[in-house]
C-alpha cells in the first residue's frame, strides 16, 4: 500500500489502513470501495470498544444465559431469563436484586446480564461488596481506587456481588449509601445477597439507613428469590 496512504491513515486514525493490510476482492467503484473501507473501520472500532468495555467491567469469568439450569434452580423461569436478556429494563433504569444462599445461581445470572450488556454497548462494572467498600474507603488516597469509582459513576450498570457475606462498619455503610444515592435514577444496579431484606439493617448497623437504601434500590426493581441446594455442591467433581 502507498506509504502516503498509510501515513494519512495514521494521522486520521484510520485503523484498518494504517497497518497497510486492508484489501477487498474484485473490482469496485470508488463509492463501493469507500463503503467497504468505512464498514471495515466501523467493525474494527466496535470490536475495540467492546474489548475495552469488557476490560473495564472486570468480570471474574464469562457466564451465559444458555448455561443456566432452570431445571435445577426453580426460583427463576426460562421466560424470566429471556426478559432479563433483552436488556430493555436497563434503558428504563430498573434494578435487580438476587437473594438466596450460596450456589443458587445469583452471580451466574448477574454475570450473564453483565457480559451481554457490555457486548451490547452498555458500560458495566462488576465488583464484590467487600472490594467496593475498600475502593470507597481508599478513594481519597489511592489513584487506582479513585479511577475505579469514577468509572463506576459513569457506568450504565453496576453489579455488586456478595452483599452480606462480610459485616460493614457504620462509616462504610454511610459511604455505600452515598454511592447508591448518587447513582439513583442514573445507573441500574444489580445486587446479589445471601441475606433477605430483613437482615440488611443488622448488616449495615442502622435500620434507618437500611430503609433509606432499600427505598432507593427497590423503587424500580425486580427481586428474585433463589432457593434450594448449592449447584456447585450437588455437581461437585472429584479427583477419583
Amino acid at each position: 500500500m502507498n506509504d502516503e496512504i498509510i501515513s494519512l491513515a495514521k494521522q486520521f486514525r484510520f485503523n484498518v489502513l494504517k497497518n497497510g493490510d486492508f484489501a477487498v476482492g474484485g473490482e469496485l467503484s470508488n463509492e463501493d470501495f469507500l463503503l467497504e473501507l468505512l464498514r471495515s473501520e466501523a467493525r474494527f472500532r466496535d470490536e475495540k470498544a467492546t474489548a475495552e468495555r469488557l476490560k473495564q467491567a472486570q468480570f471474574p469469568s464469562f457466564k451465559g444465559f444458555d448455561d443456566f439450569d432452570t431445571e435445577f434452580q426453580k426460583g427463576v423461569t426460562r421466560k424470566q431469563l429471556q426478559t432479563l436478556e433483552k436488556l430493555d429494563w436497563l434503558d428504563a433504569l430498573f434494578n435487580l436484586i438476587l437473594i438466596g444462599p450460596p450456589g443458587t445461581g445469583k452471580t451466574h445470572i448477574a454475570l450473564a446480564i453483565g457480559n451481554k450488556a457490555a457486548r451490547e454497548g452498555f458500560k458495566v462494572s462488576f465488583i464484590s461488596m467487600d472490594n467496593l467498600i475498600h475502593v470507597l474507603k481508599t478513594a481519597e488516597i489511592s489513584r487506582k481506587s479513585q479511577t475505579r469509582i469514577n468509572w463506576i459513576k459513569k457506568c450504565d450498570l453496576l453489579i455488586i456481588d456478595e452483599l452480606g457475606f462480610l459485616p460493614v462498619s457504620r462509616v462504610e455503610a454511610n459511604k455505600f449509601f452515598s454511592l447508591i444515592s448518587e447513582l439513583y435514577e442514573k445507573t441500574s444496579v444489580i445486587i446479589t445477597s445471601n441475606k433477605g431484606f430483613d437482615g440488611w439493617a443488622e448488616l449495615l448497623g442502622d435500620a434507618v439507613l437500611a430503609t433509606a437504601l432499600l427505598d432507593r434500590l427497590t423503587h424500580r426493581c425486580q427481586i428474585l428469590n433463589l432457593t434450594g441446594d448449592s449447584y456447585r455442591l450437588v455437581h461437585r467433581k472429584n479427583v477419583f
